[in-house]
């Protein structure tokens, strides 16, 4: 395959745009249409008919799984890669039950998430590091409608936070600013302050609470 022509369904256009800028900034890969629900993203794969669709679960209309399942009872030929903030139990068993080749979660790093889509597109499975652990849960419990593939990559931390990171987060998290976070790290105030900051961009969070949040839903702390 020379080129991977890709289509995106997503209901926010701020994310379809960074998406897109990433992908195309790749050589071998165009994005050749995108949707903003998921009836309108079976219109556009009809249409179109691309080598993979990179679907987000939450949208109006008809939700990414329900595309998914469509998917692959009218258009088998195309790929199916889920990108989603959700790594919930349910979502992804629903999502691999529905036939998706790959569960991506959004805070995976751009080698990650390029690493996936060429997976995915080349006729493999891609399940990031939590995915994996949920799917394999499923198989040793005898839960086999799943479908499970034995190559699955697996990516322990998905945020690739390095040491100093970690620990900046467990301060913030305990409420500590950036002068006690200097403190007690020995370090100035303006480091903690770019820590901080290069935290809270890694994480895609805006404030306390939703740092809090994704720290707990992704097992960082």
């Amino acid at each position: 395959m020379d080129i991977i022509n890709v289509v995106l369904a997503d209901d926010h256009v701020l994310v379809r745009d960074g998406i897109k800028a990433l992908l195309e900034d790749q050589s071998g890969i165009v994005v050749i249409d995108e949707a903003s629900n998921g009836k309108e993203a079976l219109e556009v794969i009809a249409r179109n008919k691309p080598h993979v669709l990179i679907v987000d679960i939450r949208m109006p209309e008809m939700n990414g799984i329900e595309v998914v399942g469509e998917m692959s009872k009218s258009h088998k030929d195309v790929r199916t890669l889920v990108l989603s903030m959700h790594d919930s139990e349910e979502y992804v068993v629903q999502a691999i039950q529905a036939g998706a080749d790959g569960y991506l979660l959004k805070g995976a790093s751009k080698e990650e998430f390029l690493k996936a889509v060429t997976k995915v597109a080349s006729g493999g499975k891609y399940f990031t590091g939590d995915v994996s652990a949920i799917i394999m849960n499923n198989f040793v419990n005898g839960n086999t409608n799943t479908a499970v593939t034995p190559k699955v990559e697996i990516k322990e931390d998905p945020f690739k936070l390095t040491k100093r990171e970690k620990q900046i987060l467990n301060l913030v998290l305990q409420l500590k600013n950036n002068k006690d976070i200097a403190e007690e790290l020995k370090i100035s105030k303006r480091t903690a302050e770019v820590h901080r900051f290069n935290l809270m961009k890694k994480l895609e969070v805006k404030n306390l609470m939703e740092l809090s949040n994704k720290a707990k839903a992704f097992g960082l702390v």
